[in-house]
């Protein structure tokens, strides 16, 4: 609570009231940091700057799964209906709400029993994309009980089962196959800042070390990796074997063709020697040692009477 009351102070201060200290940042390399700014400098934005505001609430959790691994806090996030992991919250007309009226109306829809004050207020962010969009980020500590309460009457509220699919707790710990836990969780699709959200608020509650954090994004990167090499793997074996096929496609017409090419040449060999043969059998079969006397003895036919 001391650091989230730090936090709404320094962003209700005004320009001119001093210099204010340098805005935290995530520092977690393989997360695109988002811009910080202040409320004040957030309150200031003209009209074409929607506000979204999303909330965090957590509890100590002195709990151990399976006998011995420290749960440390339970975190509610929830699943959306377009199959994204969120926090409870959305988008406030500044028109007709403050910022923290505007996330009460809409956490009664999702929730059903939860109120923010300013004091709750964590931080500001420019989202990245075409819309000028600025998140404003929320977080409340319960005790466990009062967070099961809430999980309870989640079920019950209007929203349940519409836009929202139900209430998740996101596990702060990585087992020993440095995957279990917060990597795997990180490693599901997030809606919009929700993912960097998560991130900041866990750093600058001190809910987990920044070693911890960096270390379970760089396990999300290392499956994707590992894929991306697979998958050129067998894009490159695919084309190797193509290659081969090609290869052994053209030597079969290369075999065919020589194959053809020399069934034609036995054939005309065949064909000289047959005429060849033909001509010297003809020379053989000539009586030898004939002359014109062996003409002459030959029997001349006796005309009939």
């Amino acid at each position: 609570m001391a650091a989230m009351g730090a936090m709404a102070a320094m962003g209700a201060l005004p320009a001119g009231a001093g210099t204010l200290p340098p805005l935290p940042t995530l520092g977690v390399p393989g997360v695109p940091e988002l811009k910080p700014l202040t409320r004040y400098e957030a309150m200031r934005l003209g009209p074409g700057w929607s506000h979204s505001c999303h909330a965090m609430l957590y509890a100590p959790n002195p709990g151990m799964l399976f006998g011995r691994i420290p749960l440390r806090y339970a975190v509610l996030m929830q699943m959306r209906f377009d199959g994204l992991l969120g926090f409870p919250g959305g988008f406030v007309d500044r028109r007709y709400w403050s910022l923290e009226d505007g996330l009460n109306r809409v956490l009664g829809l999702g929730l059903g029993c939860v109120r923010l004050t300013e004091a709750d207020y964590l931080c500001s962010h420019l989202t990245e994309g075409p819309h000028r969009v600025v998140a404003h980020f929320y977080a409340r500590q319960l005790t466990l009980e009062e967070l099961h309460t809430i999980e309870i009457s989640a079920v019950h509220s209007r929203d349940h089962g519409l836009e929202v699919m139900g209430m998740v707790r996101v596990p702060l710990y990585t087992q020993k196959d440095r995957m279990g836990g917060l990597p795997n969780f990180l490693a599901n699709s997030f809606v919009g800042t929700a993912k960097f959200q998560l991130l900041f608020a866990l750093k600058i509650l001190n809910m987990v070390p920044e070693e911890k954090l960096a270390e379970a994004v760089a396990a999300t990167q290392k499956p994707k990796k590992q894929a991306i090499d697979q998958a050129g793997g067998n894009l490159h074996a695919a084309k190797h074997a193509n290659e081969l096929m090609a290869a052994a496609k053209t030597g079969n017409e290369f075999a065919d063709r020589a194959e053809d090419q020399a069934a034609v040449q036995a054939a005309v060999q065949a064909a000289e020697q047959a005429v060849a043969g033909l001509e010297s059998g003809a020379v053989l079969e000539q009586p030898v040692g004939l002359g014109a006397e062996a003409v002459l003895e030959q029997p001349v036919a006796v005309p009939m009477e």
